[in-house]
């Protein structure tokens, strides 16, 4: 029990329920972790930004992490369990055949909040303004919010008119796309939007010991483990409370890049730290002597958690300790310990048919081959390896080194007026070709062109031609593509994190102040997906992403009359616009 713990009677799903709990304790705390209803999701608890926590209290929508249960004393508490079947059946269908869902970690809780929408509407037809504005509460970082924005339209259209929601997208063709685009196995179904996930903490005993990473500064005893120092503590709450978590926080210094801008080339960039922001927190868990649970769950992270501490810590501690463990990262160990997209100082020039790429890079080599889209006569290449304070950066992060690459290539060819119709290097490439064109290492290819108002800084249309071989499932693969369309814009304009240029402490902390885009700012993303005979080829996406960050230099560029020389491209009117 709780100190000073009282029992609290409320309504959930229907059924009178009393729980333990002590002042301040949260409705998400005790849902998870007293009720064992884990489709309520702890993106980034208690900042109340990220709403994967989103239940309805008398049916309006409500945060349940920053909502003390004491608060729904007497009050009717609904999560997606307790939806009425047809409607929690339509919007689980609608999600799936817009491909508005795709590790699924986020998505009850937008549901959640559309549900309400819909019901307040009383069978009014629903605007997609209506819905980003009800989406000002939530982030997704894998779809792109249109394909988010398309299902919660068409779940509320069917309810409206007592249709039967759109058939469900074969499993057969959807999951292999989504692996290939991911990385990891990756599951497509109903009920994924209904946070069926099968996410690592999901199914972590609630009677195991818990270990979380312990702050900086901070004096609680600890263990160490997998190169992190853990507190125990039997539940999650007390766990958290002896580390003595950090809040989350948003510092008023403006991200800087750790590295110079070059002084040489004809394109020059620097770039900072980015945040991956993925939805779902590191965890795993483990029984003494067993196989840790994988925190990649039903989605790869784009590739931040491919060295994650928390499975080789659970088998450990749980070994030690003789007794199943569950790790559980907060919001703010994540940002601390995830791994970054390493800062870049780079130039590039095209000229006699030779591009020369190079500059400095954090923390890590550059290896790996270039892959451009263009048959160039020489491509050289310096680069420099440095260190710097900061937080860990990574190579395995989706779409580096590509992205970088061929951002710098592309305005290369811009500034020296080069037509590339005669440097490309296949017919694949040239179907695709727009304003720009990247083709990721294993074939995929994509052209892009991002439509920007020179007077507004509005974000007006992003048009996407991509030919990834046999796209398995279409639905799939727009959906990926838009998300990666989504995170190349926050690249260029306006994601970055603060960091400390002494101690290389973090200084952002909160999942706002990481500059995701929101819905409302979204521009509208066309997906046009190019007939390309032979077999299914992975990483469209990262093309995707590619192709979209040069146009949007590019877009930037003339659109300002001059090439911002670092991202985010914060002076611009675009990124203005973006942080209002």
């Amino acid at each position: 029990m709780h100190r000073g713990s009282a029992t609290v009677a409320f309504e959930c799903n229907g059924v009178d329920v009393d729980v333990e709990a002590g002042e301040g304790v949260s409705l998400l705390s005790v849902l998870r972790e007293q009720l064992g209803i884990t489709s309520v999701k702890d993106g980034c608890a208690p900042q109340g930004q990220c709403g994967c926590c989103t239940v309805l209290i008398d049916g309006a929508a409500r945060v349940a992490c920053v909502t003390p249960v004491a608060r729904v004393a007497g009050r009717s508490v609904t999560t997606i369990e307790g939806l009425d079947a047809i409607t929690r059946d339509t919007f689980a269908a609608c999600f799936v055949a817009t491909g508005g869902s795709q590790c699924g970690f986020c998505t009850p809780g937008i549901v959640m909040r559309a549900a309400a929408l819909v019901e307040k509407s009383e069978g009014r037809l629903i605007a997609c303004a209506e819905v980003d504005r009800a989406m000002a509460a939530h982030l997704c970082r894998c779809t792109g919010w249109r394909s988010v924005e398309d299902a919660v339209v068409a779940a509320a259209a069917a309810l409206r008119s007592n249709e039967q929601p759109p058939a469900s997208t074969g499993a057969a063709s959807a999951s292999p796309r989504a692996a290939l685009e991911g990385g990891v196995g990756q599951a497509v179904g109903r009920e994924i939007p209904l946070g069926a996930g099968g996410f690592s903490d999901d199914g972590a005993p609630r009677d195991a010991l818990v270990a979380v990473p312990l702050p900086p500064g901070s004096s609680s005893a600890s263990v160490s483990a997998a190169d992190v120092e853990w507190v125990l503590g039997e539940s999650l709450e007390a766990a958290r409370a002896s580390a003595g978590k950090v809040q989350g926080r948003r510092t008023t210094k403006v991200e800087q890049t750790p590295l110079p801008v070059p002084t040489d080339g004809a394109v020059r960039l620097a770039t900072g730290w980015v945040e991956p922001a993925y939805l779902e927190p590191d965890a795993s868990w483990c029984v003494p002597g067993g196989t840790p649970a994988s925190p990649l769950a039903n989605g790869g992270a784009f590739g931040g958690k491919v060295a994650s501490p928390a499975p080789a810590a659970a088998r450990e501690l749980a070994d030690r300790m003789g007794r199943t463990v569950r790790v559980v990262f907060a919001r703010e160990d994540v940002v601390r310990l995830g791994p970054k997209r390493p800062p870049i100082a780079a130039t590039a020039t095209f000229s006699d048919g030779v591009l020369h790429l190079g500059g400095t890079i954090v923390g890590i080599s550059p290896d790996g081959a270039l892959v451009l889209p263009y048959r160039v006569d020489e491509i050289v290449e310096r680069w420099e390896v440095c260190t710097v304070a900061g937080p860990p950066v990574s190579g395995t992060l989706r779409a580096f080194p590509l992205a970088e690459r061929t951002v710098l290539a592309e305005a290369a060819f811009t500034e020296a007026g080069v037509d590339r119709a005669g440097l490309v290097a296949d017919a694949r490439a040239e179907s695709v070709l727009l304003d720009t064109c990247a083709r990721d290492p294993d074939g995929a290819t994509a052209g892009a062109r991002v439509l920007l108002d020179a007077v507004s800084g509005v974000l007006e249309r992003v048009e996407i031609r991509v030919a990834a071989g046999d796209p398995l499932d279409e639905t799939v693969l727009r959906s990926y593509c838009m998300g990666a369309a989504h995170m190349a814009l926050g690249w260029v304009l306006s994601e970055g994190l603060a960091v400390d240029p002494e101690t290389g402490e973090v200084l952002d902390l909160t999942i706002r102040s990481f500059g995701v885009i929101r819905a409302k700012d979204t521009p509208a993303l066309d997906v046009v997906v190019v007939d390309d005979p032979g077999p299914a080829l992975p990483r469209a996406s990262d093309a995707v992403f590619a192709a979209v960050a040069a146009a949007a230099w590019n877009a930037v560029a003339a659109a300002e009359g001059a090439r911002p020389e670092s991202f985010p491209a914060r002076e611009t009117r675009a990124a203005r616009r973006l942080r209002r």
